[in-house]
């Protein structure tokens, strides 16, 4: 009876059949798993052979809503009933993860994922745009938690829808009126908790690209920590929470405050330390034998200085002397050869007296007074005045 069912089963075709996965097992390359009817409560089991699993394009998981081209297969020892899977995807929301992963792979190819073109967050902003919806909790939750950790930090707040239709163009637009704001610092993009439809609008290609031209540090803080949108791949930084981006985007005044008592206290402590090592180093120095004394080393120079001074006078002395012996010899050689000198050893000076009364030449040779020629004579006493009587050899 079993082979007769196997057989009939057998002759059955292919059908195409839509349901949930609760059960996904990989086994040698082979998926083993459970599908379950979407409209009444039955499951059956499935089996996808390793020459279908590596043909499949997208990836499945417990929960995925899938739709299956199927065959059934009958196990005669068994006596159970199970399907053979020849092709599978996803199906309503499942179409849709699938487009997102087509997206994220494609802005992952783009780079718009790299870490290297995410902007810093700067250290204490001064003001901060903030994309969300009108009197929504996010709102509240940023300013309040961004206030009480620094009261001076200022808000620009762009309202915009935050699901429906026009939210990936409102969210984008906010973000680019934000970046184009010079006083801007950094831009939250902030969204409360809710279902995965909801969070779509923060997966839209707009709302990526605007982010990713954005030159002003963006923080992404949509919904819970398990929600992840493209915009927190894309975004400078991901918060879990909007809470957690009011923390994460300004400091906490009173942390600040305490590590500057902190860093104080420890620079008095290693000012300290340093003043007592010195100290302690200066008293060491002191001990030295070198420095029992000190005034030592001034009366060792002074000695010094006393030396040099009596050799200094000494040869100072010695060199005046010198001096004046020389000037001594020097002056008796100028009296030897002076004229006077000559003069008065009885020599005498003849000069020739011309027309005007003045005395002129000196007579070097009898020739040069002839007989009736007025001469000056210059003794060691004075002059006087006489006339030639021509050459002594001519009388």
């Amino acid at each position: 009876m079993s082979q007769k069912i196997k057989e009939w089963i057998d002759r059955l075709g292919q059908v195409w059949v839509e349901g949930e996965i609760t059960q996904w097992q990989l086994r040698g390359g082979h998926v083993y798993g459970k599908l379950k009817d979407l409209d009444q409560d039955a499951t059956v089991s499935f089996t996808v052979w390793r020459s279908v699993a590596q043909k499949l394009t997208s990836d499945f998981s417990q929960g995925d809503r899938v739709i299956a081209l199927v065959k059934p297969d009958f196990w005669v020892k068994g006596g159970s009933l199970s399907v053979q899977v020849f092709d599978l995807s996803h199906v309503g929301l499942g179409e849709l993860l699938q487009r997102l992963e087509q997206l994220r792979q494609q802005l992952a190819a783009e780079g718009l994922f790299d870490a290297a073109r995410k902007h810093p967050l700067p250290f204490l902003p001064q003001k901060i745009g903030l994309v969300t919806g009108r009197d929504s909790d996010a709102e509240k939750d940023v300013i309040r938690n961004a206030t009480l950790r620094w009261p001076g930090v200022q808000f620009r707040v762009h309202y915009a829808a935050v699901q429906g239709e026009r939210a990936a163009a409102e969210v984008a637009a906010g973000i680019v009126a934000l970046d184009e704001d010079p006083e801007i610092d950094v831009i939250i993009v902030a969204r409360g908790g809710g279902d995965f439809q909801h969070l779509l609008p923060f997966s839209d290609e707009r709302v990526l690209r605007a982010a990713a031209a954005a030159t002003t540090p963006l923080v992404s803080a949509i919904g819970h920590e398990a929600d992840r949108p493209l915009l927190d791949e894309v975004a400078d930084l991901r918060a879990s929470t909007p809470t957690d981006a009011a923390k994460r985007v300004v400091p906490d005044v009173g942390e600040q405050l305490a590590g500057i008592d902190q860093a104080r206290s420890r620079m008095s402590a290693r000012l300290g330390q340093l003043l007592s090592h010195e100290t302690d180093r200066i008293v060491q120095l002191r001990a030295r034998p070198v420095l029992a004394r000190p005034e030592r080393l001034v009366d060792e120079r002074a000695e010094e200085l006393v030396r040099w001074i009596a050799r200094g006078a000494e040869l100072a002395d010695r060199a005046v002397e010198d001096r004046a012996v020389s000037l001594e010899h020097t002056r008796a050689r100028l009296g030897a050869l002076s004229p006077k000198a000559t003069l008065e050893r009885g020599y005498a000076i003849a000069q020739l007296i011309a027309p005007d009364g003045s005395a002129a030449d000196v007579v070097r040779d009898p020739r040069d007074a002839p007989e009736g020629q007025p001469l000056r004579i210059s003794l060691a006493g004075g002059r006087l005045d006489a006339t030639s009587s021509g050459p002594a050899e001519q009388r």
